[in-house]
């Protein structure tokens, strides 16, 4: 990769803008809510379904956008389609800006900021795909960091401009994305390909695609492949469970403040601690996107599942009034979590089904995770009203015991692009 100086400037081009993708669209799916919620319902009165009802809905419909997106990115192209996301994704943004006490104009904009965030990370997972192979793991690794970034950085900050400016904070955001979306149109290209070169900077085309099958990935071969419905039940869980954490993590630190903590829990300790234990878990990104290099996208799912762990069960026994060593154990569980996902996610994908069929796969797995994901914000919102958020952790703790055997049966699944990966040039010299 880097002897080619021409795939250099697209790949480092593509990291930087990648890391941005993964932080907004960690913020504006789930995380800003976080801050939202707390605002709208001091400001306001609202109570936390009028506040996130919009969202439900939105994540709804995304079960038909994943796949209208992972089909619009086949034809049309990757950048085309992101450009013209992002764009609308910023008029979302000042919609709620503008929303003030009026209930239906910020439904609108937080309905529209929650269904155009799903092609920041399309679009951004199939670039990579399209871009690198042998590196796939580690650079996905690097701009999924975005997420845990946004826990480390972005929530403190945009906690501070929602108390200094309101909802105006969101006329800002628009203005970042609208320059995040000039520089995909001009400084990306969708595979290097169109620009006559070979994924990893490579001076031949991959090994890997000489022989590959012209099969088509269709909805009816998805649904009779037990390859897909195990990617489907383990990362749909996963899935369920980054989006239930993330959405409702300031909601059960206020509900486990004492008078103590000013103004919250959340804000007086939690906040600081995301800061600390997060930033130590932001390289478990990059730790896994060398395994899946190294040792495939298997093992590297099983030691994901397993950090997972480390995020959901210290909310699940959390004291009243906090717990320092609890809180940084979940600080750093949310940085692998939050990190770990979107990395793993597509380079699974990937290893079961191939660079070219990567989306063709993707937009159909997609969709059907998409089904319970829509569902998670009323899943907690429910437990949260009927007093009973601890025991809705502990569901999520048991939905991670069936993804885990979910994964280690895919321990016999080869990988679609073996020829050219790190371990198996390994396993060709021994």
């Amino acid at each position: 990769m880097f002897k080619n100086k021409q795939f250099l400037r697209y790949a480092v081009t593509f990291i930087i803008i990648g890391v941005l993708y993964n932080f907004f669209y960690s913020g504006l799916q789930n995380d800003h809510l976080n801050i939202l919620t707390p605002f709208l319902q001091s400001t306001y009165g609202w109570d936390d379904l009028t506040i996130t009802n919009p969202v439900t809905i939105g994540a709804i419909v995304t079960i038909v956008v994943y796949l209208i997106i992972g089909s619009a990115l086949i034809k049309y192209g990757v950048t085309r389609i992101l450009v013209l996301s992002i764009f609308v994704l910023a008029l979302g943004c000042v919609g709620i800006s503008f929303a003030g006490k009026n209930y239906m104009v910020y439904a609108l904009g937080i309905f529209i900021v929650r269904i155009m965030v799903v092609p920041l990370q399309m679009g951004g997972f199939m670039l990579a795909a399209n871009w690198f192979i042998k590196y796939r793991g580690r650079v996905l690794g690097i701009i999924t960091a975005g997420s845990p970034l946004m826990s480390v950085i972005g929530i403190g900050f945009l906690t501070s401009m929602v108390n200094s400016y309101g909802l105006n904070t969101y006329i800002m955001i628009a203005a970042a994305l609208v320059a995040m979306g000039i520089v995909t149109a001009f400084g990306l290209k969708d595979k290097p390909e169109d620009v006559g070169l070979y994924p990893d900077g490579a001076e031949t085309a991959p090994a890997s695609e000489i022989e590959e099958s012209e099969e088509t990935v269709s909805l009816k071969s998805i649904l009779s492949d037990p390859r897909a419905w195990k990617l489907i039940i383990s990362y749909g869980i996963l899935q369920f469970v980054i989006l239930c954490m993330m959405s409702y993590m300031a909601v059960r630190y206020i509900s486990l403040s004492t008078p103590d903590d000013i103004p919250n829990l959340f804000v007086s300790k939690a906040l600081l601690w995301l800061s600390i234990g997060a930033a130590s878990g932001i390289p478990m990104s990059y730790v896994l996107g060398w395994i899946d290099d190294k040792l495939g996208s298997v093992k590297a799912s099983i030691v994901l599942n397993i950090l997972f762990l480390f995020a959901v069960i210290p909310l699940a026994i959390m004291p009243q009034g906090g717990n320092d060593i609890l809180m940084a154990i979940w600080a750093f569980g949310v940085a692998c979590m939050t990190g770990g996902l979107p990395t793993m996610h597509p380079c699974v994908t990937s290893y079961v089904y191939g660079r070219k069929k990567y989306m063709a796969a993707n937009k159909w797995i997609m969709t059907i995770q998409a089904i319970p994901m829509a569902f998670g914000l009323t899943f907690m919102g429910a437990f949260n009203q009927a007093g009973m958020l601890t025991t809705a952790y502990y569901i999520l703790l048991g939905l991670l015991v069936v993804s885990f055997v979910t994964i280690l049966s895919m321990k016999n699944i080869p990988d679609a692009n073996a020829a050219d990966r790190d371990y198996a040039k390994v396993e060709v010299n021994k």
